[in-house]
Parts: C-alpha cells; structure tokens; sequence
C-alpha cells in the first residue's frame, strides 16, 4: 500500500498566446485551482504546436502569479548543459520565492534532434547523459564547489550561484516510460511522470499496450526497483486522456475507433489508467479508486481543456 498523497493538478501551456493575452491566460490557471502551470521543450511543433522557450516563459508566469507553480513538462537533457540549467533554475526558484519544479527527460523526438543538427544517440547514450546531468544538477545546487567525472560531464570546483531557495533542491521530476529511465527516476526523482505512449523509435506512438493495467503496473514496478525504501516519498504523475461523457462505454467504444487501436475492448479502456473517461463526478470518483490502487496523485492537462477538466480539479481539492 503506497502512500495516499493529496491531489496536485497542473497545466502544460500549449496555447503560445500573445503577451497580455498569455499572461491573462497564466493567471486564469491559478484561479481555476491548478497547482502548477508547465511548459514543453521543443525547437520544432511537430506533435504538440509551437512552444515558448520555458525558462523565460515560466519566469514571465511566476512573476504574473502569487501561488502558482512552475515548472518543465519535461527538460530535454541534451539541449541545454546542466551547469547552465541548474544556474537557470536557481535563479529561477530564487525570483519566483521557491514555486519551481524541474522535470527532465533524456530526449525522444528524433526529427527535432535533425532539424536542429544534433546528433540524436542511442537511447543508452542519452539516458547515461542524463544520469550524469543529474549528479551535476543536484551537485550545483548543493552547499558548496561541485566536482564531477564522468564520461559525458567534467566538472571541477565550481560553485552554483545562486542557490536555490527549496532544499535540497527544487523538486525533479523525471519523465518516461520504459524500464531503464523509469529505474533511474525511483533512484533520483521527486515526482515520476509516467508515460503512457511510445517514444522508442524517436515519434510519438499511440500504442494502447503501453496504457493496460499491466503494463502500468510493470512501470510502477521498475520505478520501485529504482526507488526501493524511499518509493512511498515518490509524488507519482500521469498526463491523462480525457472524455467528457454521459456514457461512458459509449465514450470507450468511441475512442477504439476513433484512435484505429486494434485487440482493445471498452473495459480495457475503461479500466486504462491514464484514461478519463464520464462526467467530473465520475472522473473524480475514478482518480479517487486509481490513487489508492496505484498510487496516481498529480495529474497534468493541456490549457486546451483546463477549463473542462476544471471542475474535477474543485471536487477534489477539497482535502480529498
């Protein structure tokens, strides 16, 4: 039984509005009850549109909000130093009075990779890279010089200025879906994010095996393998799927077709746990069920359905 945390809820801003009309839009998240307002990082639009560059962008929301939090929804590892990174971060928890949140990811989407004329490694490669990101992060952020050795990163007595105001460190999350980097977010990370789609060949897949229970529950596992006695101090996070719906297996049938998934029946999907599916009482009573099952307490939607997703996020902000 994993601990019973209390529901966070967050935006991913895929909405690259003009400035009055962005900063309108920020505080309209904080005032929905969202705990945090998250941005991609990507050069290309690709799958989810164009994005702002998310440092400058998340300094922009902080200092337009009071209790908002921001953070990245994930960090692409290869496209910034960490030195540089746990610099940005830090002077961004700093400015912002402790409301930021780091995720990061090794990388997946390989055409960017090429339009940007970077060399996209093996999935090892980068995943190793990202390790050691992660010591020169925590390492930056800590009291004192930093040094490190490794394959990837040389570091020598350098000492992060400033330090950030949330100790030890702002919380990290790190983001993905396949055994090795969710291994290595049970040993590292503060929040887990996991996905529920494929990213191994470099695009997105919407492969319906990645959502069923049991392969959820193999993720969860391969993070507890990572995390062993601190697991129940993981915030465990999910970007689910949402279907507004009177009825329900109407809604699952709907979606089979609709996304072409072959071998998949309503109650698979009904039962998918990145899946969301009826009206808001009916979605909060299924998160309800799905954190004491799994353990799911953060949860991540797009600004383009914030506000429909908005009166979940009331019914179980009350202290459920």
């Amino acid at each position: 039984m994993t601990t019973i945390r209390p529901f966070r809820f967050g935006v991913v801003n895929e909405m690259p509005l003009p400035r009055d009309e962005w900063i309108a839009h920020v505080r309209r998240v904080e005032e929905l009850g969202y705990d945090t307002i998250l941005i991609r990082d990507h050069f290309a639009p690709d799958f989810f549109g164009n994005q702002f560059a998310p440092v400058t962008a998340l300094a922009t929301a902080a200092a337009v909000t009071t209790r908002l939090r921001v953070g990245t929804m994930v960090i692409d590892n290869d496209y910034r130093h960490p030195v540089v990174l746990a610099k940005e971060f830090a002077t961004l928890d700093h400015l912002s009075g402790g409301r930021v949140e780091l995720g990061i990811g090794a990388g997946w989407l390989r055409s960017e990779y090429d339009q940007a004329g970077m060399d996209f490694d093996t999935a090892g490669t980068r995943i190793d890279r990202l390790e050691e990101a992660l010591a020169v992060l925590k390492g930056m952020f800590a009291e004192g010089t930093c040094s490190f050795q490794g394959e990837h990163y040389a570091i020598r007595d350098l000492d992060g200025y400033p330090k950030p105001l949330q100790r030890p460190h702002p919380p990290i999350l790190i983001g993905g879906g396949k055994r090795r980097v969710l291994r290595l977010a049970g040993r590292e990370a503060d929040i887990v994010g996991i996905l529920t789609s494929s990213v191994s060949s470099g695009t997105l897949e919407d492969d319906p095996s990645e959502r069923f229970v049991h392969a959820v529950r193999q993720k969860l596992n391969w993070i507890r393998d990572g995390a062993g006695d601190r697991y129940d101090q993981i915030e465990l996070s999910l970007i689910p799927s949402l279907v507004p719906a009177t009825d329900r297996r109407s809604a699952a049938a709907e979606m089979i077709v609709t996304r072409s998934w072959s071998g998949v029946t309503v109650d698979d999907v009904l039962e998918m746990p990145s899946v969301l599916i009826g009206t808001p009482d009916e979605m909060a009573e299924t998160m309800l069920r799905r954190r004491r099952e799994y353990g799911f307490s953060y949860y991540v939607v797009s600004d383009k359905e914030m506000d429909a997703f908005a009166g979940v996020v009331e019914r179980l902000s009350r202290g459920a």
